[in-house]
């Protein structure tokens, strides 16, 4: 049974308050063989770069269906007491909030209320106030201000999804919108919030004895250093990254010239070109330490660029959404609500 979401101001909003801030068709083809544009550098610097560090799992073998099925109805998302799971949604950087339409109606389809954090494509040049600040080009730039804008929309939602529903709020977070969210919940609390998902999220700084530089112009290395990992660790974090293509050297590496373009990305995202990721970030660059880890197969970055005809299906796209799904729950919202006939499992 759940406690009624909190409703009121967040507690952490005083100026001065402390900022540590799917069944998818799998291409089974080599590498070499996948059609894939090339991300813009642009992209990589507005997403943030991510450093690698080898590690071992901390939340033990995760366990998914591979051709399994999930059976819902609509009224399987509300608890025995009759609150509602929320989601909210946060978007990746250069995307809007209706390049997260169909996303959101499956989510509603399983009996969810979803909530979008209302951003525009235009929006994301407010990010250019960074330029104006002294820190930018020291690499040293804090979150604050210069994502404040962000933050307010994602408060916005949050508040829009406790006054709709009256159930734990999960934060759904895309891309850049991952670590944006840890800035969140650093700054305004954790009030409402049990769990936060990201997909495709770059989430750390870029490992200095490399010799790369943040592309975020210190906010991501700021982040990983005051909210780092499963920070606030009554929440539930998952992270989910997609494997769609691999990267390989510019020079001297074997792979086509998509392939090398796209490690080019990898490299200043996380060091490494020779990496899989699906196409923006990198897998290992995906994950949280303390995160519940989870990989998908034959998973691209974006919705932008997906095709209608699914031949590059993305984190949200039909069929994929099944193999994320259930982590937008607890356990014990599962274990009520969900009945899952399991196939063939895979163990990462």
């Amino acid at each position: 049974m759940f406690k009624k979401a909190f409703r009121g101001k967040h507690p952490m909003r005083h100026p001065t308050s402390a900022w540590p801030i799917v069944n998818a068709r799998i291409d089974r083809e080599h590498p070499s063989q996948r059609q894939v544009d090339p991300p813009s550098v642009l992209h990589f610097v507005l997403c943030g770069a991510i450093t690698v560090k080898k590690r071992k799992a901390t939340c033990g073998a995760v366990r998914l269906p591979r051709a399994g099925k999930l059976v819902y109805s609509c009224a399987n998302a509300t608890m025995s007491g009759g609150s509602k799971r929320a989601v909210v949604l946060l978007p990746g950087l250069g995307n809007n909030s209706q390049d997260y339409r169909a996303m959101s109606q499956a989510l509603e389809e399983r009996g969810l209320h979803v909530q979008t954090a209302a951003v525009t494509r235009a929006d994301w040049l407010r990010n250019a106030a960074g330029l104006r600040r002294i820190e930018y080009w020291k690499g040293t730039l804090q979150p604050r201000p210069v994502v404040d804008w962000y933050l307010e929309r994602v408060d916005a939602a949050v508040k829009s999804a406790q006054e709709a529903s009256d159930g734990p709020i999960t934060l759904l977070a895309h891309s850049a919108g991952g670590w944006l969210a840890r800035v969140y919940l650093l700054g305004y609390g954790t009030q409402g919030i049990d769990r936060l998902v990201t997909l495709g999220s770059p989430h750390l700084a870029p490992p200095k004895d490399k010799g790369l530089v943040d592309q975020t112009r210190g906010i991501l290395t700021w982040v990983s250093e005051n909210c780092p990992d499963n920070f606030h660790q009554h929440l539930a974090y998952v992270t989910v990254a997609g494997k769609w293509i691999k990267g390989a050297k510019f020079r001297g590496g074997e792979g086509t010239l998509a392939q090398k373009l796209v490690g080019l990305g990898y490299q200043q995202v996380c060091g490494e070109a020779e990496v899989w990721g699906d196409g923006i970030t990198p897998v290992p660059a995906a994950h949280l330490q303390g995160a519940e880890q989870i990989t998908l197969e034959g998973v691209y970055h974006s919705p932008l660029g997906a095709g209608a005809d699914g031949s590059r299906p993305w984190y949200g796209s039909p069929g994929v959404i099944e193999r994320w799904i259930r982590v937008v729950y607890d356990d014990k919202e599962l274990d009520e609500k969900y009945s899952v006939e399991v196939g063939d499992m895979v163990q990462q």
